[in-house]
């Protein structure tokens, strides 16, 4: 076995420990809040959203800055980094004594953790050109399956012994996921690319051959469809609480929806992802935002609880598909030494979607009521499909070679 493929299967059991301990006390914010004191309906909705937007605010600052420094001293240095103090974060917020310690905390949390990012930094840094789309897509599953998991115990554990433990033990989980990575990841100094791109890596020095159009728009389609996916998981909890008119036994079944969500998501990426390897990759992120879209549009009306989450699951499934795609076109076309500011800048422009997606939620829900929020996911899915249709357009008008024939966009 090849060392890249040692690192992938290292890094990808490294992800699912580390979203596992973020998610066993993160998704469960709504009811920790009340029991530090904040216990209006309004106020729990506002807190929700801040404390939700807080990380990622702070992680759109950063993520381009350790983006710099990933491609200048190491990526493994910087997975270490964002694990080491990750655990630390964690395990303070079980401790903490009012809300605003813990705002504190998760702003904290974006500047010095981004698990991810790092993580995909690392791979596609140290991944043969020609396999970048299959270790992206397979490391994206590993997100989710942690996501999966982790709300899961986190939730029994949460009934069980209380919210501050759950974060404590995450926080425990955390450190032992950066003495793996710590002692068993070994990043490579050159990696294995083609002829052409090292004879062309001095040419390839400014930052227009990382920023070029369909970077560009990509970057665009993320924000969307960040938005899109992520504005009412934060109300989740809420939500379940609102439908079952008690907050008793919410926390269980926010876990079970939450790690649905992410099980179909982590099959997504482990499946549709892969499609990239033999159709055209615009062409099936049109399909998945566009499919998206439509299974998403029932939700504003399902009242079982059962229904809501397997449609909700489903419309995550067919999306889920969606960035590792868009991870796959950037970092095909980007030199291996300018791959850290790519990710860098993708992971600003996610959290400012991460970070926009809970404060948009917040507004809807206290000036109208919680499940119209989730009008803004087929409205977002909508317009990523747009984007990626114009980028389309563009470049087969740009492309001498080309005809116009909208007929053939749909054709795989």
């Amino acid at each position: 076995m090849k060392l890249w493929e040692i690192n992938l299967y290292i890094v990808w059991f490294s992800q699912v420990l580390s979203l596992m301990s973020f998610n066993f006390g993160m998704p469960f914010l709504p009811f920790y809040i009340q029991q530090l004191g904040i216990t209006s309906t309004n106020s729990v909705k506002l807190y929700s959203g801040i404390l939700n937007a807080a990380p990622a605010i702070t992680m759109a600052i950063m993520s381009p800055i350790w983006g710099i420094v990933s491609d200048k001293y190491g990526r493994k240095l910087m997975l270490i980094r964002a694990m080491l103090c990750a655990s630390f974060i964690i395990g303070a917020m079980g401790i903490v004594m009012n809300i605003n310690q813990l705002i504190i905390l998760r702003l904290v949390q974006g500047v010095f953790t981004g698990t991810v990012t790092a993580a995909q930094i690392l791979i596609a840094a140290n991944t043969p050109k020609n396999k970048i789309s299959y270790a992206l897509g397979f490391l994206s599953s590993s997100t989710f399956i942690g996501q999966c998991i982790g709300p899961v115990i986190g939730g029994a554990l949460a009934e069980w012994v209380g919210y501050r433990v759950s974060f404590i033990i995450g926080g425990i989980l955390m450190f032992i996921d950066f003495l793996l990575v710590l002692f068993f990841v070994k990043e490579e100094k050159n990696v294995d690319v083609k002829d052409d791109e090292i004879r062309n890596r001095d040419k390839n020095k400014s930052l227009r051959t990382v920023f070029t159009t369909t970077a560009l728009s990509m970057l665009v389609v993320i924000f969307f469809i960040r938005v899109g996916r992520s504005v009412f998981n934060p109300y989740i909890p809420i939500f379940v609480q609102e439908v079952r008119s008690t907050a008793s036994g919410a926390a269980g079944i926010t876990g079970v929806m939450n790690g649905v969500l992410a099980l179909m998501t982590a099959m997504a990426g482990l499946t549709l992802s892969k499609l990239g390897d033999k159709y055209d990759k615009m062409k099936l992120l049109i399909i998945y935002l566009t499919l998206g879209a439509v299974i998403s549009v029932p939700l504003i009306w399902i009242t079982k609880l059962w229904l809501f989450t397997f449609v909700f699951g489903i419309m995550f499934f067919v999306t889920g598909g969606v960035e590792p795609v868009i991870m796959s076109i950037t970092a095909e076309n980007t030199p291996v030494d300018k791959r850290g500011v790519l990710f860098g800048v993708q992971g600003t422009i996610g959290s400012i979607g991460f970070a926009v997606a809970p404060l948009l939620g917040g507004a809807i829900s206290i000036k109208y009521y919680t499940r119209a929020i989730l009008v803004c996911i087929p409205i977002f899915l909508i317009i990523s499909s747009i984007c990626v249709l114009v980028v389309m357009i563009h470049k087969i008008k740009t492309d001498p070679n080309s005809k116009l024939d909208l007929r053939s966009i749909f054709k795989l």
